[in-house]
């Protein structure tokens, strides 16, 4: 096995975890004049689900960043014009539109796979790519309808097509209607620069290291890795042709790498106060959670309701660059709903009552109303700094 480079640069665990803030857009003023657009080019991937409580997890994110912006502005900017498309990453997200040629080497490897569990009768394939030339955009209900009668997964022929077809990238999807994707044929959706797959597997997997470490600022293997799901051996192959530098951090008992640019200034600015989407970037990997923020970050909505701890779409507090505790939201017309609120300690009720009175703002609401706290102690204080 290669020795890895001794690292040039050691850094404090305070140091790295003021890093991993700005990079993620958390510390220092935010860029409003790029607004969401930069905020998905800043990040490299934005991801999407299908949970609504306060808003889609997609809105949450360029909110946590910039403030109360407009959320038709959010979803022009994700599938208004040749932004952005949607593709496999971390999970399903959107994409800023010019890294379509470094999914290559996953589109390559979709087509080389087997086709899983879903079966597609001779002809299906050629049919929904047909259809979409004569008469696309359309929605898999148009192409024919979504589902069978069946079970959740009981895809009909036309939605399983076009479904692989979106994976081979012969198709894209343009916008959503409702929360369903509006399908195109690529070759009509990317700009004719971008419509390739001419960059080899390594070239692919070199920018998206470095994306994933600039996203990140500082990062181990598995943490830049987990960025766009890539493998272990992958990121190996690739990191030190990457731009990305290794780094000691105090603390950390596995190597590291930094974008080069984060370690030129160190991280100044105001910290932002905000609730965070489960599925936010700056929480997506639980191990990197816990390392920098000393925060155990687990989305609960697929655990059942007895067995969970902090309810249903709990959203972390960010405050002063530090987890301070979480809310379970949810909505009852005009009022904002903190079903379960955990904190840590009473230095967290005034930024979360901050953070709350924000969000319920930004999804017109008037009232925040608190049902249950994990300190009862300190409800009323709570409660108070809501008024």
């Amino acid at each position: 096995m290669t020795s890895l480079p001794s690292p040039a640069t050691a850094l404090s665990a305070d140091e790295a975890r003021r890093i991993a803030l700005r990079a993620q857009g958390f510390l220092g003023a935010p860029d409003r004049r790029s607004g969401v657009p930069g905020v998905l080019r800043h990040l490299g991937a934005v991801q999407l689900d299908t949970i609504s409580v306060l808003a889609r997890s997609h809105e949450l994110i360029p909110y946590a960043r910039l403030g109360a912006v407009g959320r038709e502005a959010v979803e022009a900017a994700y599938w208004t014009g040749t932004r952005a498309f949607e593709y496999w990453s971390h999970a399903a997200c959107v994409l800023p539109i010019e890294e379509w040629p470094h999914f290559a080497f996953r589109r390559r490897a979709y087509r080389d796979r087997p086709h899983w569990h879903h079966d597609l009768p001779s002809g299906a394939y050629d049919q929904v790519i047909k259809q979409l030339r004569t008469e696309g955009p359309l929605t898999a209900t148009e192409l024919g309808g979504a589902k069978n009668k069946g079970e959740w997964w009981d895809w009909s022929e036309s939605k399983i097509a076009v479904e692989r077809a979106l994976m081979y990238g012969e198709v894209v999807c343009t916008e959503r209607r409702s929360w369903k994707r509006v399908y195109d044929l690529a070759e009509r959706a990317i700009p004719d620069p971008l419509l390739h797959d001419d960059l080899t597997d390594a070239e692919c997997l070199r920018r998206l290291v470095r994306l994933a470490g600039e996203a990140l600022g500082v990062g181990t293997r598995a943490d830049i890795a987990d960025y766009h799901r890539l493998k272990g051996e992958q990121f190996d192959a690739v990191v030190a042709d990457s731009g990305l530098v290794p780094v000691a951090v105090q603390g950390w008992d596995k190597p590291a790498w930094a974008d080069p640019r984060a370690l030129e200034t160190a991280p100044r600015g105001r910290h932002r106060t905000t609730l965070l989407s489960p599925f936010d970037s700056l929480i997506w990997e639980r191990a990197r959670t816990e390392r920098i923020f000393g925060f155990t970050h687990r989305l609960e909505a697929y655990v059942p309701r007895p067995k969970r701890i902090h309810g249903y779409f709990a959203m972390p507090l960010l405050a002063g660059g530090r987890l301070l505790g979480r809310v379970d939201p949810a909505r009852e017309g005009t009022t904002l709903v903190a079903r379960q609120v955990s904190l840590d300690g009473a230095k967290a009720v005034a930024p979360m009552a901050q953070a709350l009175r924000e969000a319920a703002s930004w999804v017109g609401c008037d009232a925040v109303r608190v049902e249950r706290m994990d300190r009862p102690e300190l409800t009323p204080d709570l409660v108070r700094a809501l008024t």
